[in-house]
């Protein structure tokens, strides 16, 4: 465990550091694109801040291949290593998107590439566990349901940034659950290479995250742009595929039929809301006639502040439905019952609901109308320090008429 907080640690001070002198560099140079239509901020902003994070994977891998505890990660396999060269891949395309804003063919067909590699190097789903068995598909179709599995989550994580934090939050949340699920799984199944490799990919995600997320806080002071958001979801991409593709449900202490899917519901749970981002969007452009990676401004993150939400109300709702639909099905595989798992779900819909359909501004509208029927409006008070007038200064004072001299006033 000290090695991950190790991991984490490294992962969020470089993160942070190199935030600090992107945004420096990006202020000196005038870095921050003009404002969109779609755009919730106001003043043009940096969206560099992918490129700290890059700086804070690379770093958190490096020191990690220096740890006793990944050196089976390291020797047995090269998947790690075609991971940072995905990632490079996706840093290099996003960086100059967020710059230039490139053509969104160009931006999958580099997506395509990274997930292709890493599918090349092994970290692609050889089996799908169901039940008490393995489903085994032929390499062909391992691979392609790998490359797109690993498009489908990145461009998923790619469309929910639309709000400070927003991310950054997710991924904090969604990583630490997925990460006690790793150790839960190595404890029962034993030290496996996958694994630790999924969980050392949580722990960098977790730290970069963490790093960047005092710069982008409301009002951010800078943004993670499209490199930010497309790494941490090949880097959840990748720990998921590395988990569920290659674990055997026979080795789990089951007592629920569903517990052995949970290896397949969980890493999709983690990321329910931005998927259910992502199918709207694809559902609602195509209807439109338009391509599914249009930029529009309804995704749901937008329709929370239409509704009347402040952008941190609205990032607050998402990052208390992740918690919900995650920590249920992690309740699931710990307690290895329905009952409690059930009774969170509801309890956590029902305040996600009222949280939802309840904006803080009409609250606030609806106690003010009350405060109106019932009680008389006071006299505003004077500002602090200002003098109030005299008893002479409340006298009638003369009209400027009765001021002019006494004398008949004839015309010329």
């Amino acid at each position: 465990m000290l090695s991950f907080l190790v991991i984490t640690a490294v992962a969020a001070g470089v993160t942070a550091l190199a935030s600090a002198g992107v945004l420096r560099v990006s202020r000196r140079w005038g870095l921050a694109p003009a404002l969109r239509a779609r755009d919730v901020h106001t003043a043009p902003t940096p969206r560099l801040g992918g490129v700290a994070m890059y700086l804070g994977i690379l770093a958190a891998s490096l020191v990690a291949a220096f740890l006793v505890n990944f050196a089976e990660v390291f020797a047995e396999t090269t998947q790690l290593w075609a991971l940072l060269g995905a990632c490079t891949l996706i840093a290099v395309v996003g960086v100059l998107d967020d710059l230039f804003d490139l053509d969104w063919m160009i931006k999958l067909a580099v997506q395509l590439a990274a997930a292709g590699l890493l599918a090349w190097q092994g970290a692609q789903i050889v089996s799908l566990p169901l039940g008490d068995t393995l489903i085994v598909g032929s390499p062909v179709v391992n691979f392609v349901l790998t490359v797109f599995l690993m498009t489908l989550v990145m461009n998923a994580v790619n469309f929910v940034d639309g709000l400070y934090c927003l991310v950054a939050g997710v991924a904090i949340i969604a990583n630490s659950v997925f990460f006690v699920y790793t150790q839960l799984l190595s404890a029962q199944t034993g030290v496996d290479s996958s694994i630790t490799l999924a969980a050392l990919i949580a722990a960098i995600v977790i730290g970069v995250s963490l790093g960047f997320l005092p710069f982008n806080w409301h009002r951010a002071r800078m943004f993670m742009g499209d490199t930010g958001a497309l790494l941490i979801g090949l880097l959840m991409a990748t720990s998921t595929v590395s988990v569920t593709g290659q674990l055997n449900p026979g080795q789990l202490d089951q007592k629920l039929v569903i517990a052995s899917y949970i290896p397949i519901i969980l890493p999709v749970a983690v990321l329910a809301l931005p998927l259910a981002d992502f199918t709207l969007a694809v559902i609602r452009r195509l209807r439109a006639g338009k391509s599914p990676f249009t930029a529009d401004r309804l995704h749901l993150h937008h329709r929370l502040l239409d509704m009347g939400h402040s952008p941190v109300q609205a990032v607050m709702i998402f990052y208390l439905g992740t918690v919900v639909v995650s920590v249920a099905c992690l309740m699931v595989f710990t307690m290895q019952e329905y009952l409690w798992p059930l009774l969170f779900t509801i309890g956590g819909t029902a305040l996600l609901l009222l949280v939802t359909l309840f904006p803080v501004s009409r609250i606030r509208g609806m106690r003010a109308q009350r405060g109106l029927l019932r009680w008389r409006a006071s006299p505003a008070k004077p500002p602090q320090g200002t003098r109030l007038p005299a008893a002479a200064d409340l006298r009638p004072q003369p009209s400027p008429a009765a001021k002019l001299p006494d004398e008949r006033i004839t015309p010329e």
